[in-house]
């Protein structure tokens, strides 16, 4: 009997501060088929395998600076469940030379899969320029959890509101047709960022978007809980919630990073039943 070598075909090694991860399912389970990422972004794989797959994207050095370029790519097979998170805040550090820094996510999801995508927020130190862009590629019966949230600053070491530029921009396809879109500009060049009719009081904003027929009755239950409460003056977290194409979105301002982190909890508490454990649990 001949035995025929096996050839394996080389990937090419993904670009500086790119990464990618695909999940799909295997044996009945959903498990990662496929990671890679290079410096200075890294993913970190706690729960490989199970009911869902576990991942937290990070950064040598623990955030950005001047110039930085980062992309990542997801690709959730049909059926298999994701959760992605960060291990802690996206720091983008302060810019003397004036390069900003940017991050770029791409997203697909395919046939009866769910991908929730909560990281901890961004934190722009003082003089630094920051654009996200993030686009969701959905197919038929696929569901979408997405928390992006940003916060004014080290307000512990007096910066607040004090970077040069902050961009985000999140877009959602279901079935090749844009059906959401969320983007916001910050940018001094425009007024003081501080002021009355600007960030005001609130130290931290926060948009938490569920999409998606997985998605429906927590979407409904959390449009019925956010209607139903009462207006406070002053409050020290102010939340409103609107039906957007088969789902809802929150969006949540609050004095202190703590405050917006719970609100957001108590909204994905859930999500432990699709994903087998509360990746928040021991977090907020």
């Amino acid at each position: 009997m001949m035995i025929m070598p096996v050839t394996y075909l080389e990937q090419p090694p993904v670009q500086r501060g790119h990464a990618h991860l695909t999940v799909e399912i295997v044996s009945g389970k959903s498990a990662v088929t496929s990671t890679e990422s290079a410096t200075p972004v890294k993913i970190l794989i706690p729960k490989s395998r199970g009911p869902s797959v576990w991942a937290y994207a990070s950064s040598f050095g623990g955030g950005l600076v001047a110039g930085d370029q980062t992309r990542l790519d997801v690709a959730i097979g049909s059926g298999a469940r994701c959760f992605l998170g960060t291990q802690a805040s996206t720091k983008v550090y302060r810019n003397p030379s004036h390069r900003p820094c940017s991050h770029r996510t791409q997203a697909s999801l395919g046939p009866d899969s769910m991908l929730f995508v909560a990281p901890d927020p961004v934190q722009a130190f003082a003089g630094s320029s920051y654009a996200q862009r993030q686009e969701f590629h959905l197919e038929a019966g696929a569901g979408l959890v997405l928390a992006d949230w940003f916060s004014a600053g080290r307000t512990a070491c007096g910066e607040r509101w004090a970077f040069n530029r902050f961009q985000s921009r999140n877009d959602v396809f279901l079935s090749g047709e844009r059906v959401f879109v969320d983007s916001i500009l910050l940018d001094p060049a425009n007024g003081p960022l501080a002021k009355a009719h600007g960030t005001g009081r609130f130290n931290c904003f926060a948009m938490l978007l569920l999409m998606g027929g997985p998605m429906r009755t927590a979407a409904a239950k959390l449009l019925r809980e956010i209607g139903a409460r009462p207006v406070e003056c002053r409050a020290s977290v102010v939340c409103s919630a609107s039906p957007v194409r088969d789902g809802v979105v929150l969006r949540v301002a609050g004095e202190e990073v703590e405050t917006v982190g719970r609100e957001l909890h108590l909204h994905l508490k859930f999500a432990a039943g699709l994903l087998g454990d509360d990746p928040w649990a021991r977090k907020w």
